[in-house]
């Protein structure tokens, strides 16, 4: 059949006006970038809106807390995890009811602005922005591209690929885990992407290739070339030559010609295929033969295959019972050499413990927690210990119940004054904590998701039954300590926070301790590193935590009175409501901390770094803060009466109703602080020099002891006296009585 050619050339009308004329005075490349950057911006706003909302609600709601939606949370922790981002407070997941509902609404209205946008793309070939901006989305042969061929080329072509080889690449190359490279190279790839139609003589990008469509101005339809099969199977090709000749519509209609399309030429060819296609039984039905002797000797194949597959399983299975049976007949034989009544009863026992240990059975660490919560032999209840060593970690969640019940049973015993019992139930908790400290101590590192929650690990210093616990030097990451007994502890230089599998601080699988609610009274933590570790409420009455690290930690409400924190490391750490009462700060830095209503009175901060930190409310009386760096502090409402501030530096400091009351303020540093409300009574501004024995009088201040106030505004400050301001005024200050 002869392929019919038809020629013809014809000027038609086609498209309509465009709804802003800005469209026509915009390439269709600039439009392209707009409509992207506004939908994406519509996407975030639709997110950012309801989420600033929610945080707001946080912040500021009086109503009751109440616990953050499930799906909120699990939400959250797969983000940071994707992202390697910490959830540092995964501990406080009370929000405001308000918060709930928007923070549900920025998860749900991306979706629908996004389903929403898709579907609109998918019908029409424009979303809200291209629809503004006269841009449309079509295929070759004009049309709306569809859905699915919208969300793969959204899904996959603009965003997908681009976006995942960004994260790829900043997973393993060493980048991970800093979220700004990820950020970088995110943009360089959707960068890249979009740039790839400069590349393209028809300006189509990646993800139009790869979905087959087109950009082009709102009802224009692109020039084409297409292949498609007609219903008797011959292969037909279409080509259409186009020849667009666009002018800008025009109300006026005696100026401006409309736009036309004239079409110069159609071919239609038509072509007998030159293979037939594949057909499995029309090749059956040609070879019957083969055919035949392949289901043969697949069957065979199969059949053999099934019978050497349950062969080789009842053999497994027969094995796997028969060293079930025999290791059953261990334990009983075990069981029963425990049981003797013999002579020597106590050394066969102490074997059967130990071989006991050594047994693969699930059985095992039960029974010999049992026998250790029962036995009254002191030399047993050590075997028991020891065997109970050997079997690892997994026996800490028996041994913790076993701890708390005998601490239970301990307090009943002494309220009834059994002596002779509450001996025996002692060297039953000694045992106890000596077992988890070993195990803690010879398999550090394994130990990351123990709970030790409420164990009394305390020391014991009297009787037979003395204990101290010393885990010093290891790896106590990762473990549950809420609420736990840990008095008298040694813990120098012990890590109780860890960077998790990935090896990388600062990501989402950071192993934390939680010490939450714990006694650590007089235990010594020279040097820990208890960075990011939740400490709400832990008692640390006279331990020692000099040069220790606690930046990020969490603090609240927790009981420091009398502490060492000799050059610790306290930066960004949560001490809101925390005790102070008589630490020792000396050298230690609080940069950034928070310690709103905290109590720090008499404590000594002689050179401590509070630059920045947040200690409104704080109560300071009697506190020695020599030399320390108070610069740009939030004090509003402060408590400072009777502190020693010699040399302090309080420059550019929030002092709005601090009470300074007797201080000294001798060589401190005032430039910039804002005294609105501060009470000065008997404040000290400059130290006399004291004269010799024979003299009556002493010396006036030197220009070193003096405070520096140049440029200070006094006015709106309280209580101040005649030599007050009169040393203001000669040093520069400023206030109403100044000449």
């Amino acid at each position: 059949m002869a392929s019919p050619s038809i020629k013809r050339s014809k000027s038609q009308e086609v498209g309509q006006s465009f709804p802003l004329r800005l469209h026509l005075a915009l390439p269709l490349v600039t439009r392209r970038c707009a409509a992207v950057l506004m939908e994406v911006s519509l996407v975030a706003a639709s997110a950012l809106v309801p989420y600033s909302i929610g945080l707001y609600a946080k912040e500021h709601s009086t109503a009751q807390p109440v616990p953050l939606n499930p799906v909120l949370a699990s939400t959250e922790e797969a983000i940071a995890k994707t992202l390697a981002y910490p959830l540092r407070e995964l501990h406080t997941r009370q929000v405001a009811p308000l918060t709930n509902l928007f923070w549900c609404g920025a998860l749900v209205m991306p979706v629908v602005v996004v389903s929403w946008q898709l579907y609109r793309l998918g019908k029409t070939g424009k979303t809200t922005a291209k629809d503004w901006l006269g841009v449309q989305v079509v295929t070759a042969y004009g049309t709306a591209p569809g859905l699915l061929r919208v969300v793969w080329r959204e899904g996959v072509g603009r965003w997908g690929l681009p976006v995942g080889t960004a994260y790829l690449l900043w997973r393993y190359t060493g980048a991970f885990p800093d979220i700004g490279i990820l950020l970088g190279l995110a943009g360089l790839m959707l960068l890249a992407e979009s740039a790839s139609a400069l590349f393209h003589p028809r300006r189509r990008t990646l993800h139009d290739r790869l979905a087959g469509t087109y950009v082009v101005e709102a009802g224009r339809v692109p020039p084409y070339s297409e292949r498609f099969h007609s219903r008797r199977g011959h292969e037909q090709f279409v080509t259409l030559e186009v020849e667009n000749g666009w002018q800008s519509p025009s109300e006026d209609t005696s100026t401006s010609q409309r736009s036309e399309r004239t079409v110069t030429t159609i071919v239609l060819t038509s072509q007998q295929p030159n293979r037939r296609s594949l057909n499995l039984w029309l090749w059956m039905r040609r070879y019957p033969g083969l055919t035949l002797l392949i289901i043969a000797f697949a069957g065979m194949a199969s059949v053999l295959g099934t019978f050497v597959g349950t062969q080789i399983y009842i053999q497994s299975q027969a094995n796997r019972r028969e060293f079930k049976q025999q290791d059953n007949e261990v334990f009983l034989a075990l069981v029963k050499q425990l049981s003797s009544t013999s002579p020597t009863a106590v050394e066969e026992r102490r074997g059967a413990l130990l071989a006991l240990a050594r047994l693969d059975d699930s059985r095992a660490v039960p029974l010999l927690v049992d026998m250790l919560g029962q036995e009254k032999t002191p030399t047993l209840i050590d075997a028991i210990q020891q065997a109970l060593v050997s079997t690892g970690p997994k026996s800490l969640p028996a041994l913790r119940r076993l701890n708390q019940s005998l601490q239970n049973d301990q307090e009943t015993l002494r309220r009834r004054g059994a002596a002779k019992e509450l001996q025996v139930v002692a060297l039953r908790q000694r045992a106890t904590s000596r077992a988890i400290a070993k195990i803690l101590t010879v398999y550090a590192g394994q130990t990351h998701n123990a709970d030790l929650s409420r164990t009394n690990l305390g020391q014991v210093n009297s009787g037979a039954a003395q204990f101290t616990l010393v885990l010093d030097n290891l790896d106590l990451s990762g473990i549950n300590f809420r609420s736990a007994i840990l008095s008298n502890a040694s813990l120098r230089n012990s890590r109780f926070y860890g960077a998790g599998e990935d090896q990388r601080f600062g990501t989402f699988d950071d192993s934390l301790a939680d010490l939450s609610g714990a006694d650590l009274k007089e235990a010594d933590l020279t040097g820990v590193n208890l960075s990011n570790v939740p400490m709400n409420r832990t008692n640390f009455v006279r331990a020692t935590l000099n040069q220790a690290n606690l930046s990020n930690s969490h603090l609240g409400g927790a009981n420091l009175s009398s502490t060492q924190l000799i050059g610790a490391d306290l930066q960004q750490a949560m001490l809101e409501n925390a005790s102070l009462t008589g630490a020792n700060l000396g050298q230690a830095k609080l940069g950034l901390s928070n310690l709103h209503g905290a109590r720090l009175g008499q404590a000594n901060a002689m050179g401590g770094d509070f630059s920045y930190a947040d200690l409104s409310q704080s109560n300071w009386q009697g506190a020695d803060l020599s030399r320390a760096n108070l610069s740009n502090a939030n004090l509003r409402e402060a408590d400072l009466s009777a502190t020693k501030l010699v040399e302090a530096n309080l420059s550019n400091a929030q002092l709005q109703n601090a009470n300074l009351r007797n201080s000294n303020l001798s060589a401190t540093n005032l430039q910039g602080a804002n005294l609105t409300g501060a009470d000065f009574l008997g404040v000290t501004f400059a130290a006399a020099t004291p004269g010799q024995s024979n003299q009556f009088l002493e010396k006036p201040p030197s220009a070193a002891t003096a405070a520096r106030v140049k440029g200070v505004n006094f006015a709106k400050a309280k209580n101040l006296d005649a030599k007050q301001i009169k040393f203001i005024c000669a040093n520069g200050g400023q206030h109403p009585q100044c000449p």
